[in-house]
């Protein structure tokens, strides 16, 4: 039976290094869990390609977001810009003192 584990514990470890980090959380990592989920004694290939997919993105093309959701009409522009702003966080730029005085984005 150890020799079925081996190669899901090898798969799921290739996974987990792959897994990029999250700059905002750095002290609990997924790639950290999924690195310990590895050495989990019931680890099953499903659990394995639902991580993969997770990963690649899968889900994501699967149950895509309308224009609707995206946009919604009251603020057509907020997740464009919160996506904005949690990218320009990750590399440490803030928005300047006056535009958040003024409340402008």
């Amino acid at each position: 039976m150890s020799t079925a584990v081996t190669p899901l514990k090898q798969q799921m470890q290739r996974v987990a290094a792959k897994w990029p980090g999250d700059p905002f959380r750095p002290n609990v990592q997924l790639k950290t869990f999924l690195t310990s989920l590895a050495e989990h004694p019931n680890l099953t290939p499903s659990a394995i390609r639902a991580t993969r997919a997770l990963m690649n993105g899968e889900f994501k093309a699967k149950y895509a977001l309308s224009e609707k959701t995206l946009q919604p009409a009251s603020a057509p522009h907020y997740y464009t810009r919160l996506v904005e702003a949690f990218d320009k966080s990750a590399q440490g730029i803030g928005r300047p003192w006056w535009k958040i005085f003024f409340n402008i984005w």
